[in-house]
């Protein structure tokens, strides 16, 4: 079978307008991946100087698919919960504007930018909710690789999680409105994944965004 290769127009469209997502480099093997190599989150390898992702295969040998970059980008999304008074508990997520479904508040990390700092002004940007990074209930967890649906064989994404607790006893949750890249932002019951999932659909129709799913799942059913 002859490998796949893709990269999508929007990518292309993004490189001819400067964006700063998308790398311009249209061969990875012209890159120096000294330094990215270096700063990933999750170690990977190159193949004739080609970046490998390294949960391979996706189904796109090479190209980029939908992401813009070459290699890992990293991420940080916030997981933001709080509890009703009669026990309840809830998750803040965002429709993003991509028709992917509904995800964690979050984006990529801006260079130099600490992961923590980067969930909650993803957080503040996509929502609207300002919460403090300070607060005790503050947990950023380790690293981890997202089975993103845009990424391919040479382009994926890793994220730094952010779990933000807001307590209990919430008779009226904070207000929330989609912007930036959320078509709109919510309050889902969460007692457990299963929960979210009923609910989601009954309230929106919608479904979770894949690559947040095992996310998700693993801090609703811990």
């Amino acid at each position: 079978m002859i490998p796949r290769t893709y990269t999508d127009p929007s990518v292309l469209a993004g490189i001819a307008a400067g964006a700063s997502w998308a790398d311009p480099e249209m061969d990875p093997t012209r890159i120096d991946w000294t330094a990215r190599r270096a700063a990933a989150a999750i170690p990977f390898p190159l193949v004739d100087g080609r970046p490998v992702n390294p949960y391979a295969p996706t189904g796109i040998r090479y190209g980029r698919n939908e992401l813009g970059h070459w290699g890992e980008a990293l991420a940080a999304d916030a997981i933001v919960t709080a509890s009703d008074s009669d026990g309840g508990r809830w998750l803040l997520l965002i429709e993003r504007d991509d028709n992917h479904g509904w995800a964690l508040p979050g984006g990529h990390v801006d260079p130099g930018e600490d992961p923590t700092a980067a969930a909650f002004r993803e957080l503040t940007e996509e929502t609207g909710l300002i919460a403090d990074p300070t607060d005790p209930w503050v947990t950023t967890l380790p690293a981890r690789y997202v089975p993103d649906p845009r990424a391919s064989d040479e382009a994926w994404m890793v994220t730094v999680p952010v779990r933000i607790d807001l307590g209990h006893g919430w008779r009226v949750l904070p207000d929330v409105t989609g912007s930036d890249d959320a078509r709109r932002a919510a309050w889902l019951p969460a007692d457990d994944y299963a929960c979210l999932l009923t609910h989601l659909d009954v309230l929106y129709s919608g479904e979770v965004f894949p690559a947040h799913r095992d996310l998700i799942a693993d801090t609703l059913n811990r």
